[in-house]
């Protein structure tokens, strides 16, 4: 039985629900804080608050924002009709970190599983269509995660927008400084499939 205090004992078990803690990591966490109270709990828990508080999703693509329009949407600059198809929010921002893509984006919220019963209807598909008609997009590029979901999905999407607008993919396959002996089959056999002439 744990010997620490109700309301130290909660926040340990929220800590736990976090990807990639569990209830040892979650405890370490949670007692250094307490330790680092003064320079660490207080301004994270406020910071907490404040997103809490703040946080919402872009009406437009779905991504995070703290306004009901995100700042990539209300750029004008980037209605370029260029529109990056992602799984979820942590994709956009990988995007966003590469600083390569100038258009605007479209958050699916996931991708079409079978086994998990999550349809078109569930993410951000239709949504997705709606905004090819009305935003005049001409390319719409699939960043969708290479796996048999995401591909799933990308062939569904480019179905739905046959003949609406051209719809690519990210390159796939063996990436730069990458060495065949550390890569999986799946990547070696797409980077065969999408071979070039040189």
């Amino acid at each position: 039985m744990s010997q620490a205090p109700r309301a130290i004992e909660d926040l340990i078990e929220l800590m736990a629900k976090l990807p990639g803690l569990g209830p040892r990591s979650a405890r370490r966490v949670v007692l250094y804080l307490i330790r680092k109270r003064g320079i660490l709990l207080h301004p994270l828990a406020d910071a907490m608050h404040a997103v809490a508080v703040s946080a919402r999703e872009c009406v437009i693509c779905g991504n995070v924002s703290t306004s009901e329009v995100c700042k990539i949407c209300a750029a004008e600059k980037r209605a370029n009709g260029e529109l990056c198809v992602v799984e979820d929010v942590a994709d956009l921002w990988a995007m966003e970190r590469a600083g390569t893509f100038k258009g605007r984006y479209h958050v699916l919220g996931g991708t079409l599983s079978a086994l998990d019963a999550v349809g078109p209807d569930a993410l951000r598909i239709p949504k997705l269509v709606q905004r090819v008609a009305d935003e005049g997009i001409i390319e719409v590029i699939l960043a969708l995660n290479a796996t048999i979901d995401g591909q799933t999905t990308a062939h569904y999407i480019a179905e739905e927008l046959e003949g609406r607008c051209t719809v690519t993919s990210l390159a796939q396959g063996v990436p730069i400084g990458g060495e065949l002996d550390y890569l999986d089959d799946g990547t070696i056999s797409a980077a065969l499939k999408a071979r070039k002439a040189l």
